[in-house]
């Protein structure tokens, strides 16, 4: 089981990228946008570095929902190779069958 502080600061992270997701992006678009005046691309690009920065994308990281563990995570079961075979081995995900010869 991962440090629930962990958890929680990944957690506030994807609050955060959800809240100034919009921002980001017409900040973004203003800054890459070549036909704007050096001094406006400029202005967009110092607005932007002012946006906290855990409301980067980026530093979201992908965390086993059942564990929190963040190293071995599938994501198309948003859960970690450990959590997928226990509850695999247990019968609790459909279509799944733990090996054995």
């Amino acid at each position: 089981m991962a440090k629930v502080s962990a958890v929680e600061r990944n957690k506030k992270r994807q609050r955060l990228v959800k809240k100034y997701a919009a921002k980001r992006a017409e900040l973004k678009a203003t800054a890459r946008n070549t036909e704007l005046p050096v001094e406006e691309r400029f202005a967009a690009q110092l607005k932007l570095a002012e946006l906290p920065r855990n409301s980067a994308p980026i530093r979201v990281r992908n965390r086993c929902e059942v564990s929190g563990r963040p190293r071995g995570y599938y994501r198309k079961m948003k859960m970690s190779r450990i959590a997928l075979r226990e509850l695999g081995s247990s019968g609790l995900i459909p279509g799944l069958v733990k090996s054995s010869w």
